[in-house]
């Protein structure tokens, strides 16, 4: 039998108990793994074990996809009608908003953001975005086509059967939410792998989606390492689709697996190098506050954070000082602090990887504004860092370093930051602070990027499309747009009188 994994949380934010089984989720049941082995969860404040959670082989997620066919054969695909797929649906909406404080205590705990933010955006938009797919699941439809008038002619967009997720670990529940909406909703079966770093709300989820009456086989939720679980899901024969959300260099291993294999159906979310542009006529107070959260928000693990700020030179050092003013004042510290905004890096080897960036950053000649430091002697704490001085051939630059570590380049005109911000393999996301309706649009428009913001950052909806250009992703998450990653699209032929 797995172990459980019990805590008791006394903090400022959150006070209670948590108690559940940490094993496999297999066919609605929690399994020991294959070799009985298990992965160690960590506490990013202190570097300490906080649980231990059963470790996946491949074996196990062959487990997984035989449950995950049984049941899309038999209680789900196209044996469960959308209505019904709606209301389990909106059954577990109603549980997460009754778990919602333990979720975001969890989602604390081991990614080590704050409870805050966990509370009031990982969660809520978890919830809303089922809610949202809940409302999709029975409107899924196809279209009659006019041929002749002796032919039926019309298309099914039918579920494609037993699907393939793996989530990162910047964040774990709503990347889980993300995945899981749009594919419930058109009647897939699921295998999902969430992050080594970061499975406790992922296995919390399994509890509630038992508690709300999926059938077993439903959803499948195996922890383990990406070279073995995650290999295995996205080389699996009898996975029709995998999607995944990650790094770019770890996406294009699961296209190859993908291709190597049975050719599935591939979305990737990857990576970004976000450029967020600020003009001489932007509300500088607000572009200022925009930005320290476009680059800081989440510890900086933000796919789509504003890494490269591009600031024209009439307001670049007014800019400059007041963006420095905010960045000291951001409260680095324990994520159950109420007025705690940044909390630990996720693990060590984040840690570590940000630090090689900042070192880097001040062997190349770029200048330390504030932070490129560790905060404290425990845990894997950074200080908000801001370089200037910088040149595009730097690594700070040119590579996604996802950690709270921003540059601040100074630009003439439009012309030049429109050249300036696509000079990049990434096109995930960027950001335009102008007072200026039609530059606002015309740059925006004119930016290599899958999402362009205008006076804000890393602002999502649910019913709003995400995803990237160049060499950030494949496909769309979210809204209408998510759907058509979870249909095959059927062409029925109706002879009604012609004759040979």
């Amino acid at each position: 039998m797995p172990s459980a994994f019990t805590h008791e949380f006394n903090t400022p934010a959150f006070k209670g108990k948590v108690s559940f089984s940490t094993g496999l989720f297999i066919n609605g049941q929690f399994l020991d793994g294959s070799d009985r082995t298990t992965i160690d969860v960590i506490n990013p404040t202190n570097g300490k074990v906080i649980t231990s959670v059963s470790e996946g082989t491949p074996k196990d997620v062959d487990l997984a996809v035989d449950a995950a066919h049984a049941a899309f054969d038999t209680t789900w695909g196209l044996n469960a009608p959308g209505a019904q797929r709606s209301i389990l649906m909106s059954k577990l909406v109603a549980i997460m908003e009754k778990n919602a404080d333990e979720l975001a205590a969890l989602e604390a705990l081991d990614n080590g953001k704050t409870f805050n933010w966990a509370r009031n955006v990982d969660v809520a938009g978890s919830i809303d975005c089922i809610r949202y797919y809940a409302g999709w699941a029975d409107k899924v439809t196809g279209q009659v086509q006019e041929t002749t008038e002796d032919k039926l002619t019309y298309t099914r967009h039918e579920p494609i059967g037993v699907v393939g997720q793996i989530i990162p670990w910047n964040f774990p529940l709503l990347m889980m939410a993300w995945k899981l909406g749009p594919a419930l909703a058109c009647g897939n079966t699921i295998v999902l792998k969430p992050s080594e770093f970061t499975p406790l709300t992922a296995i919390r989820m399994c509890h509630l989606i038992n508690e709300a009456g999926f059938p077993p086989g439903v959803v499948n939720v195996i922890s383990g390492y990406g070279n073995s679980v995650g290999n295995a899901i996205s080389s699996h024969m009898r996975v029709e689709k995998v999607a995944f959300t990650g790094s770019t260099l770890v996406g294009r291993k699961i296209m190859e697996a993908a291709a190597r294999s049975n050719l599935k159906n591939v979305t990737l979310e990857l990576g970004g190098k976000s450029p967020n542009i600020i003009f001489d006529d932007a509300d500088i107070e607000q572009a200022v506050n925009w930005a320290a959260f476009g680059i800081f928000w989440n510890h900086g693990q933000t796919c789509c954070a504003g890494s490269r700020i591009f600031v024209q030179e009439g307001i670049y050092d007014e800019f400059l000082k007041r963006f420095t003013e905010k960045t000291r004042s951001l409260k680095v510290g324990d994520p159950f602090a109420p007025d705690t905004f940044q909390g630990p890096q996720v693990s060590e080897i984040q840690f570590n990887r940000i630090m090689s960036y900042i070192e880097s950053g001040k062997a190349a000649g770029a200048k330390v504004e504030i932070g490129g430091e560790r905060h404290g002697s425990e845990g894997y704490f950074i200080k908000p860092t801001i370089f200037t001085n910088v040149d595009p051939s730097m690594k700070i630059v040119q590579e996604e370093i996802f950690g709270p570590v921003g540059v601040v380049i100074k630009f003439k005109d439009e012309e030049d930051v429109i050249k300036q911000a696509n000079d990049t393999v990434y096109g995930l996301a960027a950001a335009v602070f102008t007072q200026n309706l039609n530059r606002a649009i015309n740059t925006a428009h004119k930016l290599k990027a899958g999402t362009a913001w205008i006076n804000c950052v890393n602002s999502l909806h649910s019913n709003v499309p995400f995803g990237g250009f160049k060499q950030s992703g494949i496909g769309r998450e979210l809204g209408e747009y998510a759907l058509a990653n979870y249909t095959a699209v059927k062409s029925v032929h109706v002879n009604l009188g012609h004759r040979m």
